[in-house]
């Protein structure tokens, strides 16, 4: 979807309808972000783009009855994502200048706090993602979906 992600797709959707569609999202690649904002969003199910045609009608079928459908490997993605310390918004904010290089300084002067704010934020952020650094938490941020190298 070129002008939409999946995710924002979902939202409209879901919003001001006052019966609710029953969603399945196909995706071909499930971060446990996306998962959790699709199912937080009212998606019934997930699958990945490669499914079998089997695992499609299985899922439709479910979701149909009322049950909401995750195949096992994205239900362990979402149960680790769930077992694990969620950034701050403020946080995710940090970690965003960080993937782009920015130092402490410059970082504290885009988002208006103090360079030793930062430095909280910065430590904090690297022990939620059990990181040794910042490259190592940059990686662990990407792998998860938390932020997007381009």
């Amino acid at each position: 979807m070129p002008k939409k992600d999946g995710l924002q797709v979902v939202a409209e959707l879901m919003s001001g309808k006052a019966s609710k569609p029953q969603i399945i999202v196909m995706a071909g690649y499930e971060s446990e972000y996306h998962i959790r904002q699709a199912m937080g969003g009212g998606v019934r199910g997930f699958l990945d783009n490669r499914a079998h045609p089997q695992q499609i009608r299985e899922a439709v079928c479910r979701v149909a009855q009322g049950e909401r459908f995750l195949p096992a490997e994205i239900a362990l993605k979402l149960a680790e994502s769930v077992s694990r310390p969620e950034l701050s918004k403020r946080e995710a904010e940090v970690l965003k200048y960080l993937a782009r290089g920015r130092s402490n300084k410059e970082i504290g002067r885009a988002l208006s706090i103090s360079e030793g704010t930062v430095k909280h934020h910065v430590k904090s952020i690297l022990s939620k993602l059990n990181a040794t650094g910042r490259g190592e938490a940059i990686a662990i941020a990407a792998s998860r979906g938390l932020i997007h190298l381009v």
